[in-house]
């Protein structure tokens, strides 16, 4: 641990937001005048009237909801040159990377974000990486051994040279060639690195063309396999450790998704390393500021309390975006203000990627007990991580905060045990995905999983350094954003309707009421889709209906909702402005922002109703992580750069009455609405017609 009594390894600092508060109250005050209208008009406009009280409530709470998380925003500072003055010795840290599907996550885009963990500035005998493959692909796993041969190569020049930029594909990307005043001897190692790392992925783009031969992966199929476990890199000087993990997957065993392979993860990595500190990134995640688990260990150890630190998130940023951010997916803004607001409470929520856990936190330890041997009897040990001897040894080591120990005889020496926690059944009878580890029970495990932290009382921190620590791709297309949006939003409104709702953890655990608005403004994303698409339906309502639900011209309470959709346009565009984004971004936002609440939230909520009423089950579905593979030539996709796309998904039905869905009434191929869908469409904008004139005749 850091000692308190000298110079602190980070800085909490308060960042003052006097008039965006101003700003934030004036729009509230004004939403309440025009609620007050509404009330005092329900009896001559009737059902437009009182439509519009009811959608105008919801944007009102929805907007208490978003002053409560900006009122009091916080960022660190990290003070990593503290961290060998005050440190006697670092901390070990597992580092996790997940990939699903080797044909939407490509092997060289994870091989990449491995290397890129493999060469971080901390101590390579202190570091050990499990990748996990819920594909069980060959192709993966042939990849990964390559990488390792590579990374022989790639780590030590990194680290000899001080490579800001640990990916070799981004480094090689900014550095083409190096420059003539560097000296000789790097320009030729640097040649020699280029060459090795051409050949790596000349290899893996060969593997991926043909069938991979492997006696590990004969007659596999990736639904129905045992646990496929490969130590690829033990111990070696200079080297972190590698391991390779696919878990037990059968056909009648629910696999829980990426949750159910976060927890593999997690007990393998017991048995074998058992570091005190975990790291999970996705696959396309990698580290871009070397010095990441240096920050981190400036928080875990910099804090008086340990209660005050359950967690580390680093915000996810983006690599080769495209400008002005047209598919409203590079999440700048959620995380300059949002996440930045969350973190003045009880600390921000868990995003899934980019975080360092303590493993006697995922372990369910809350900061109030004090793990005793005594009380944690075999018995209770057993019920709570299984059968395995050893994984009951490892556990109670972390849950007293014991050094970690690592197998004798190498990580080869716990295959056996390693495999048998891997099972697809072992967790039956445990407490795995309830009470331990990642959380079972929604799509969106992530927010469940911290969720549960912070109901034990735990508080999180948020880091974000410059250079950004991590960088990945976002969906580079219309289908693939709204797909993600419509699973995310799926995903929470299963929390929402669940006993590990917010409200529950409020009363009956320890989370804050603060942070507890700051989940729910997280969890009805998908609700809101229903006062947004029914307010945007209002103004045909009524001109079919020759009604109104605002007020008329000349009336002065017409002021107010003017008042309120300049002030807040302006309000908003300034918060891009401020963040050195562009008013085409601002503009692009708020459009997708629009689309996605009325069409991917919106069938989020159908989704919910169907799993509630027992017709559906949660589906995950993978996100494309690379750019995709276009049809047209080089010039002509950069013209056609940010430009949506469509497919067959009934996900554009709703949703025709925007600007680029009326671009792609007349466009050709995937830039083009499908006719089944427009059929669709139709059929329900002449059913919405003849449902507004029965109405006015009725």
């Amino acid at each position: 641990m850091a000692n308190k009594s000298t110079a602190p390894l980070y800085e909490r600092i308060h960042l003052k937001n006097s008039i965006p508060r101003a700003v934030e109250l004036l729009i509230l005050f004004l939403l309440i005048f025009l609620l007050a209208y509404h009330v005092i008009s329900l009896k001559s406009h009737e059902i437009p009237s009182l439509l519009a009280f009811l959608c105008e409530s919801c944007f009102a709470f929805t907007w208490i909801l978003v002053i409560n998380i900006k009122w009091n925003q916080v960022k660190y500072i990290q003070y990593t040159d503290r961290l060998s003055e005050l440190v006697s010795e670092l901390p070990a840290v597992d580092m996790f990377v997940t990939t699903a599907d080797a044909e939407l996550e490509p092997p060289i885009l994870t091989m990449n974000t491995v290397l890129s963990l493999l060469a971080v500035d901390y101590p390579p005998h202190k570091l050990s990486c499990y990748l996990s493959d819920d594909g069980a692909s060959p192709l993966t796993y042939y990849s990964l051994v390559e990488t390792s041969k590579f990374a022989r190569t790639w780590v030590p020049f990194c680290q000899k040279y001080d490579i800001s930029i640990r990916a070799p594909f981004r480094y090689f990307t900014s550095c083409s060639k190096p420059c003539e005043d560097d000296p000789l001897e790097f320009q030729q190692e640097w040649k020699t690195v280029k060459d090795k790392y051409d050949v790596l992925c000349q290899k893996i783009e060969d593997a991926s063309q043909t069938y991979v031969p492997s006696e590990v992966f004969s007659k596999v199929d990736k639904k129905n396999h045992p646990p496929l476990l490969k130590v690829v890199v033990d111990e070696e000087q200079g080297l972190p450790r590698v391991v390779y993990i696919s878990r037990e997957k059968r056909p009648k065993h629910p696999h829980n998704f990426k949750a159910g392979a976060m927890n593999v993860l997690t007990r393998v990595s017991g048995l074998m390393t058992n570091a005190p500190f975990i790291l999970n990134v996705d696959c396309d995640m990698h580290v871009n500021n070397p010095q990441v688990i240096l920050q981190a260990m400036c928080m875990f150890l910099g804090v008086e309390n340990e209660k005050d630190c359950g967690f580390v998130q680093f915000p996810q940023c983006f690599y080769d975006g495209l400008d002005d951010d047209p598919f409203g997916n590079q999440m700048v803004i959620l995380f300059k203000y949002f996440i930045q607001g969350i973190a003045g409470i009880q600390g921000p929520v868990y995003g899934g990627t980019n975080c360092f856990h303590r493993r006697k936190v995922i372990y369910g330890l809350s900061p109030v007990q004090k793990a005793t041997t005594g009380k944690l009897a075999d018995e209770n040990l057993e019920r709570r991580f299984g059968k395995s001897n050893k994984l009951k040894e490892s556990a109670l080591q972390s849950l007293l905060a014991s050094p970690c120990s690592h197998s004798q005889g190498g990580l080869s020496s716990s295959l056996e045990a390693a495999n048998l926690v891997a099972g697809c059944a072992y967790e039956q009878g445990t407490c795995w995905g309830t009470e331990v580890g990642w959380k079972y029970g929604s799509a969106t495990e992530d927010i469940l999983t911290g969720l549960g932290i912070h109901e034990k009382g735990w508080r999180s921190l948020y880091c974000s350094p410059e250079p950004p620590a991590f960088l990945g791709c976002a969906p580079s297309c219309g289908p693939s954003t709204m797909i993600q949006t419509k699973r995310w939003a799926t995903g929470l409104l299963e929390i929402l309707f669940s006993f590990k709702s917010p409200v529950i953890s409020t009363i009956y655990g320890n989370l804050q009421f603060r942070q507890c608005l700051a989940y729910m403004w997280i969890l009805i994303w998908g609700l809101r889709s229903i006062p947004e698409l029914v307010y945007s339906l209002l103004p045909a309502y009524c001109i079919i209906s020759r009604s109104h639900f605002l007020p008329k011209v000349n009336e002065p309470a017409i002021l107010v909702p003017i008042a309120i959709f300049m002030i807040y346009n302006l309000y908003t565009l300034s918060e891009y402005l401020r963040t050195g984004l562009s008013a085409r971004a601002w503009w692009n936002n708020q459009r997708m922002a629009r689309i996605n609440c009325t069409s991917s939230w919106l069938f989020a909520c159908f989704s919910m109703v169907l799993k509630l009423i027992g017709l559906s089950e949660t589906a995950f579905e993978v996100t494309q992580k690379s750019q995709a593979t276009d049809d047209d030539g080089d010039d002509q996709k950069n013209l056609n750069s940010g430009k949506f796309t469509f497919n067959e998904s009934p996900i554009f039905i709703p949703v025709l009455y925007f600007s680029i869905f009326f671009k792609g009434l007349f466009g050709k191929g995937k830039y083009g609405i499908p006719s089944a869908t427009i059929f669709k469409s139709g059929v329900l904008a002449l059913g919405f017609t003849h449902f507004c004139k029965w109405s006015v005749e009725a």
